[in-house]
């Protein structure tokens, strides 16, 4: 007899914001373009995060992707494709029927195409835009480091 254990979990929505800026540095792996991604800080520690947050019941997953990155970094812009589920634990969300406190983000990239001067969380949250390599650095998470390395890195090499 096989038995299934449920392991309920949380489940949130993320977006990747990125932008291309122009660049004439040496440095760079090519003139013209350096792609950047826009992280926001933690609200409960140091490190910084992607856009992020639950859907509401009248919204899609991608609605609510969009919906997050207006809401936590003041940007709209596109949204592209889904990257994939990101498996992580929060603190936050342990309880009797998850003690370890599961959680499942879907990743989502949303090209930037306006910043806003005005947002629902600019006085608790501040915007950096960061080139990948600093980006890595900067995670707060290592699910985040490994979302934007083997999920948006491989879906922008596959879609430039």
């Amino acid at each position: 007899m096989t038995v299934f254990l449920y392991i309920p979990c949380w489940e949130n929505v993320r977006c990747i914001p990125f932008r291309y800026r122009s660049t004439n540095e040496a440095d760079d792996v090519k003139f013209g373009k350096v792609v950047e991604v826009l992280m926001i800080n933690s609200t409960s520690g140091p490190g910084l995060l992607f856009p992020k947050g639950g859907w509401e019941n009248d919204e899609t997953v991608e609605e609510a992707a969009v919906r997050e990155a207006i809401e936590e970094a003041g940007v709209r812009g596109d949204l592209m494709d889904f990257i994939g589920f990101y498996h992580f634990k929060s603190k936050s969300h342990q309880d009797e029927f998850s003690p370890e406190g599961l959680c499942k983000a879907a990743m989502f990239a949303l090209f930037v195409k306006e910043e806003l001067n005005s947002w629902p969380e600019q006085s608790t949250r501040t915007r950096n835009w960061l080139t990948i390599p600093k980006a890595l650095q900067s995670c707060r998470h290592e699910w985040m480091k490994d979302a934007l390395e083997n999920g948006f890195c491989k879906w922008l090499a596959q879609n430039k």
